[in-house]
Order: structure tokens, then C-alpha cells, then sequence
């Protein structure tokens, strides 16, 4: 695309065409973003294609069965993924209940009620979380986090194990209570991926806090309000898509922790929704757990639930981002 502009030769204005060609190094800087961004582009499309390919033996052979059946067991040739989706959804829920509010809280304190001089350090405390180790957090988890969530859990069936979503096979009030059926559940583990999750929730929303207009914070408390007054007002509408943003996120990353998980819950294949209940099981743990002693067929098998974990995170990844993109250009705000 051109653009003219009137120059004067012999008296007469005559447009003049300028090239909007980018070279030197605009263009270097240009052609390799596009190599880049083609690369990752690449790399994503080769791997689903590689899973997609690797699970047509096994929809051949079970075809929709194998997204409805519940066990997962080889020697008798019944193989389905719907109990380990269903847990990978399950500990992935328990971990957003514990991160959201905690992210929300942290990102708001760091960006609107921390000190000048401890901000930096505060935002370099969250985000070395996300490089701790993902054993790290799993043994954490086994090792302190369980002990400390089985009463809790208890606690929880008792007053209100009337609704299912709290309800344990088991008498809470019994003089001598089984502790083990309250360890080695989702609730656990989703507690040690919710810290996992955490910081990249966090980062997300305060990035998207910290853009909040300055005017609209000005004019707030020209009109009285206090500190707390223009959160409500100003920045929590502006960042309601960093919010949604970064929840979204960080619920892709909690659908595919593995090794917090393969370390914490006790393997089972039961189609329920019961987090404070001993046994479940991810798509990632199984993959994981059953992996080295696969056979060709089972290996196909595992590949499929790969290929659904991964078409599933890469959905919640593209809107997470497409949230945060809305968000931080100001659209789709009303303030």
C-alpha cells in the first residue's frame, strides 16, 4: 500500500508515491518474528498431528467406547478414558477454587496495596514459584499438605457430607475414623497443583491490574473514594478480562500437572465426583504411570488420551489468551 503526497514540479502539485517496504533491519526483525511464530506454529501442528495419527488404531478398535468406558484395563481389553477425564477435571477444579481467590488477592495487594520498595520484590517472590520443580510441589504436598487436609476433609464431610459433591463412603463420626480414606484424593492433590498454579494466574491479573487508567483512578478519589472503593470501581471492571484471563490459564496448566499428581493420589477408575474420597486418577497420570510398560496397542491407547488432554488444554489456552489480549487493548471494558 502506498500513500501520496502532493510535491510541486514546475509549479504543478504532483503526488508522490512513498513505499511502505520495510528494510535493513526492520526487515531482519520482521522475517524473524514471522520464522519464529511459524516455528511454534509448526511444532504445535506436528504434535497434534503426530497424536492424531498415533490414535487411529485405537478408535478403530473401541471408536466411541473408548471416551465412555470408565476402566482402563488391558488384560481383560477394556480400555476408556471418561473416569481419568473425569478426574483430571475434578483436581483441576479443586486447584482453581484454592488459586483464584488466592491470585486475585495477591495480584491486587502487589499492584495496589504493596509498598514502592517491596512491589519488585514481592512480584520476584511469585513468579520464582512458577520455577520451582513440579516434584517440589508433589512431595510438599505428600509429604505436609496431606496429613494437615485429611481433617479438613473430614471436617468437610461432616457438615456437609449431605451434598454429594462432599460425601465420603465412610462414618466421619466413628469413634475411630479412617483417615485413609480422606488421603491420597483430588482435593490433596488439587491443593498442591492450586500452588503450582498461582503464580501464573497471579502475573496475568496484576499485569492487567496495573493498566487500570490513571483517570479513572484520579477521579475516583477526587470524588471520596477510599483505596478499597476504587478497586470496586475502576480497576476490578477494567480487569475483569485479565480475571477471566487468567484463570483460564492457569485451569490449562492444572489440567495437565502430572508428576504432583502420580505422587500424591491413589490410582482408581471410578466414575464419580467425590474430591474428598481416597483414588482418582488424570490423563497425565495414567499416561505416566502406565507408559513404561506399555504395550504397542496400550501405547496407541495412551496417545488418544494425550490427544484429547491436548486438544482440551490448547481450547482453554486459545481463549485464555484471546481474554488477556481483549483486556490489555482496553476493548470489550466498560469502566
Amino acid at each position: 500500500m502506498s500513500t501520496s503526497v502532493p510535491v510541486r514540479q514546475g509549479g504543478a502539485a504532483v503526488p508522490r508515491r512513498l513505499s511502505r517496504r520495510t528494510s535493513g533491519s526492520d526487515r531482519v526483525f520482521v522475517l524473524g518474528a514471522r520464522g519464529v511464530g511459524a516455528t511454534v506454529l509448526a511444532i504445535t501442528g506436528g504434535i497434534g498431528l503426530f497424536l492424531a495419527l498415533q490414535s487411529v488404531p485405537t478408535l478403530r478398535r473401541y471408536g466411541w467406547s473408548f471416551f465412555t468406558e470408565s476402566q482402563w484395563a488391558p488384560e481383560s481389553d477394556t480400555l476408556g478414558i471418561s473416569a481419568v477425564l473425569l478426574g483430571t477435571v475434578t483436581v483441576a477444579g479443586v486447584a482453581m477454587v484454592f488459586a483464584v481467590p488466592l491470585a486475585l488477592c495477591t495480584a491486587l495487594y502487589i499492584s495496589e496495596y504493596a509498598p514502592t520498595r517491596l512491589r519488585a520484590a514481592c512480584v520476584s517472590l511469585v513468579d520464582l514459584m512458577a520455577a520451582v520443580p513440579s516434584i517440589i510441589y508433589g512431595l510438599w504436598g505428600f509429604f505436609l499438605i496431606q496429613p494437615l487436609a485429611a481433617p479438613l476433609a473430614r471436617w468437610l464431610h461432616t457438615y456437609l457430607g449431605w451434598i454429594p459433591l462432599f460425601h465420603v463412603e465412610t462414618d466421619p463420626r466413628a469413634a475411630v475414623w479412617e483417615q485413609t480414606r480422606y488421603t491420597a484424593s483430588a482435593f490433596v492433590a488439587g491443593i498442591a497443583v492450586a500452588m503450582m498454579v498461582l503464580p501464573m494466574a497471579s502475573s496475568v491479573m496484576r499485569e492487567v491490574f496495573s493498566q487500570a487508567p490513571p483517570g479513572e483512578r484520579e477521579g475516583a478519589l477526587a470524588l471520596g473514594a477510599t483505596r478499597l472503593g476504587v478497586i470496586r470501581s475502576v480497576v476490578l471492571p477494567f480487569g475483569r478480562g485479565g480475571i477471566i484471563g487468567g484463570t483460564m490459564l492457569g485451569l490449562g496448566r492444572a489440567l495437565g500437572e502430572t508428576i504432583a499428581v502420580v505422587l500424591i493420589v491413589s490410582p482408581a477408575f471410578d466414575l464419580k465426583v467425590r474430591p474428598l474420597e481416597i483414588g482418582t486418577n488424570t490423563v497425565s497420570a495414567l499416561i505416566a504411570g502406565r507408559f513404561g510398560e506399555a504395550t504397542d496397542a496400550q501405547l496407541s491407547a495412551l496417545l488418544t488420551a494425550g490427544l484429547v488432554l491436548f486438544l482440551l488444554t490448547l481450547l482453554v489456552n486459545t481463549l485464555a489468551s484471546t481474554v488477556v489480549a481483549r483486556s490489555r487493548s482496553g476493548a470489550g471494558t466498560d469502566i
